[in-house]
């Protein structure tokens, strides 16, 4: 299930880079560069299983 039209973005200054996102990404949207976690908004499908994974509540629908 998506959430219509809407993309995950992360709060960077919130993430804690634990890598949560990153394996609940059924598509791989999400990378793990320094500095913590990235959405590719293209890729992302809107499922919101990052936003559920994560223990920070940095990520959010935009």
């Amino acid at each position: 299930m998506s959430v219509a039209g809407l993309k995950a973005r992360v709060r960077r200054d919130d993430c804690t880079a634990c890598g949560r996102c990153v394996k609940a990404c059924p598509v791989g949207a999400i990378g793990l560069p320094e500095g913590g976690a990235e959405v590719n908004e293209s890729a992302c499908i809107g499922c919101m299983r990052c936003y559920r994974a994560c223990p920070a509540r940095a990520i959010e629908a935009g």
